[in-house]
């Protein structure tokens, strides 16, 4: 069997698919060539649509060869018989995926245009690909609909190799491929229109698709930031983050707190940070990078890439607020929030303009330090011994301008009298100093100066 183009394999697929319709399901296309396809299937099933994020990890010296793939929330599926064969390292591993996360981020926040993600929670997702060939990248992408919370996964395609539901055993509850000759050579030959799928074809479908389901595909709300201060709720990873965010008048930039192992943005430590944040004249926005359920899974903790994605996404929301476009954005990190700060900031299209970390992790990000451009503060306590070592170590990769600062007598969570002082002194010095130089250089108008 061949199609005529993907939107004639959708409408042929969305056949395959009737027995959905009118059942609790969200279509997700893989992009680019799998939304076309996708459009059809909802539009038939009568099912909202949205895409989901998947990159192919492609071996350095043969790029068109898939040695795994990655998707958002860190999902990550290797092929270690494809990395062994072709002799990637480690540092080449990471350099590959470091490149496509970034890719992956940046196209998600296109596609999606500021709207919020079609929740999967109890759903029967149906992952839709204009064909499967090795089948890594839709792997991954059902695993990022169990991650999102899909009570059941349906991996759909037009055409494949002979017995590819073998593929996704684990991984999918069911695979529909109506076509699966013999002789599967790649998966043009079953098309005669199979032109790439242009970026701005994907938005004007996932438009198109939006328009039909308002009440599940909203946009993410903008606020009004200058003079705030209230609780706020930041959608992310499929899931609702809590933040509190207060912005001065005429502030010349926000602090995003990145917080670490067993805090939270009810800190006394943060808030008392945030405070002599304020009294500076700057913004903060203390975030839960984990929802209350997340945090009681330790492993969540120490998840550098769930970490940084939900960082990232806070960080991108915070830019559709009104004003807050070119306005300047520091991180100050703590314990494991400082990895996940860092590696953020190491991001290609990150626009950080300081990073200040506080009895930090920076070790956890080591693979990403040589990337970060942001100015970095590190502050340790002296008597924080096995930290002090580690940021010691971790400030040997930084390529960046950095400074490491002590705080004499200080322990982990700087309790002792006057410590926590000096911490916050020395990150409200850096933060003023790195972004009003920022606001300056973006031209923006009243600067408030602490004296």
């Amino acid at each position: 069997m061949t199609f005529l183009d993907r939107e004639d394999a959708g409408r042929q697929l969305a056949e395959r698919l009737r027995e959905f319709h009118g059942e609790s399901v969200v279509v997700l296309g893989l992009p680019r060539g799998g939304v076309p396809v996708a459009f059809e299937v909802a539009k038939a099933l009568g099912a909202p649509l949205d895409i989901i994020m998947v990159r192919k990890l492609g071996v350095p010296s043969r790029p068109e060869l898939g040695m795994g793939a990655i998707g958002e929330d860190g999902v990550r599926v290797i092929n270690d018989e494809i990395v062994r064969l072709a002799d990637v390292s480690e540092r080449e591993l990471l350099e590959v995926e470091r490149r496509e996360r970034d890719e992956l981020e940046r196209r998600a926040r296109r596609y999606r245009a500021g709207r919020s993600r079609v929740p999967l929670e109890g759903k029967t997702a149906i992952i839709v690909d204009d064909g499967i060939a090795t089948g890594s990248t839709a792997r991954a992408a059902c695993r990022v609909a169990c991650a999102h919370g899909a009570r059941h996964v349906i991996m759909t395609a037009p055409v494949g190799p002979p017995g590819c539901e073998e593929l996704f055993e684990g991984d999918a509850d069911a695979v529909v491929c109506p076509t699966a000759p013999g002789r599967f050579l790649g998966i043009g030959q079953f098309y005669e229109d199979f032109s790439q799928t242009s970026d701005a074809k994907v938005v004007d479908l996932l438009e198109q698709a939006a328009s039909r389901f308002p009440e599940t595909v909203g946009r993410m709300k903008t606020i009004e930031l200058d003079g705030l201060d209230a609780e706020v709720t930041i959608p992310a990873s499929g899931v609702r983050l809590g933040g509190h965010l207060r912005v001065p008048l005429h502030a010349p930039g926000v602090v995003m707190f990145a917080h670490g192992s067993g805090s939270s943005r009810h800190s006394p430590r943060n808030q008392f940070v945030a405070s002599v944040l304020h009294a500076a004249g700057l913004g903060t926005l203390l975030l839960d990078l984990l929802t209350p359920s997340e945090e009681g899974e330790r492993s969540n903790v120490f998840d550098l890439d769930l970490l940084t994605t939900r960082l990232m996404e806070a960080t991108a929301w915070l830019r559709l607020q009104p004003s807050m476009n070119d306005a300047a954005i520091g991180y100050f990190g703590a314990s494991t929030g400082a990895a996940a700060a860092l590696s953020a900031a190491a991001r290609r299209d990150s626009t950080v303009a300081a990073v200040v970390s506080r009895g930090g992790r920076p070790d956890l990000a080591i693979p990403h330090l040589a990337l970060v451009r942001a100015p970095t503060l590190l502050v340790v306590g002296s008597l924080d011994h096995v930290v002090l070592r580690l940021n010691r170590e971790a400030q040997t990769y930084l390529r960046c301008e950095n400074r490491l600062a002590i705080v004499e007598g200080a322990t982990h969570l700087f309790e002792e009298p006057g410590t926590l002082d000096e911490a916050a002194t020395l990150a409200r010095d850096w933060f003023v100093a790195h972004l009003t130089a920022t606001r300056l250089q973006v031209g923006h108008g009243p600067i408030r100066r602490w004296e």
